[in-house]
């Protein structure tokens, strides 16, 4: 997997992503993380990439022309590489909002590329140009699309063969069969008086197995119960929501 991010801050999205899990993956061999500055591919000598908004209103709009240079050089370099054309993704509250599932199909991806825009937005030209998807992390407004950004690749590099020590953790953890995780508990048996539950402690791991899609099903119904809608549940899981709701 190849992450290309545009941004007017490669500084900030590098700082964040090169640590951790993911600066392991990357050192492996499994991710790479490049950052372009779009200021690179300003014209202007004073390297603006932004004008005021045709039809009046407050702020600024990121300019066309350098977003599109920047982009051109990324697709250049994955072409000759012998890669197919890759998925451009902007982030924007007005896009797809980003879920698990998303996270899984992109991950399936060889490149992504990452539009973050920042000031009111980007100039509409580009974005009906070379972007594919938008997407949203929430229903709220950031300063500019790198969180957003940053949040995303870590959730897709998850999915991404070899970038977690235990894979297992990676297809089994919240929102799998969309529902979410069952508690998790480690040494000492007992803190503040409460116990780790006795089928955690027993061995029997179709017991265990049966205890932890239980719970989740208990902790989706309460915390998140537009979930199970499209939960995947066997005919006994279905019969015990039923009971418990």
């Amino acid at each position: 997997m190849h992450y290309h991010i545009l941004t007017l801050f490669p500084e900030m999205v590098l700082s964040g992503l090169k640590t951790s899990i993911l600066g392991r993956a990357e050192d492996n061999g499994y991710i790479t993380i490049e950052a372009t500055n779009i200021r690179d591919f300003s014209e202007d000598k004073h390297r603006h990439v932004d004008d005021y908004p045709y039809g009046g209103g407050a702020g600024m709009v990121m300019q066309p022309e350098p977003i599109y240079k920047a982009y051109k050089s990324i697709e250049e370099k994955i072409e000759a590489a012998g890669r197919k054309k890759p998925r451009v993704l902007y982030m924007t509250p007005q896009g797809q909002v980003f879920n698990q599932n998303l996270a899984e199909e992109l991950a399936k991806e060889e490149d992504l590329v990452f539009l973050c825009g920042h000031y009111e937005g980007v100039d509409e030209r580009i974005l009906e140009e070379i972007v594919t998807d938008t997407m949203s992390i929430g229903d709220y407004v950031l300063t500019g699309g790198e969180l957003p950004a940053m949040v995303m690749i870590d959730a897709i590099s998850r999915m991404v063969p070899g970038v977690l020590s235990n894979q297992v953790s990676g297809e089994f953890e919240s929102f799998h069969d969309n529902l979410l995780e069952y508690p998790q508990y480690t040494r000492p048996v007992e803190y503040h008086g409460k116990r780790v539950p006795d089928v955690l402690l027993s061995g029997h791991h179709a017991n265990i197995e049966k205890w932890r899609r239980e719970k989740s099903i208990e902790r989706t119904l309460k915390w998140r119960p537009d979930l199970l809608a499209d939960a995947v549940l066997s005919k006994k899981e279905r019969e015990y929501l039923d009971k418990i709701q």
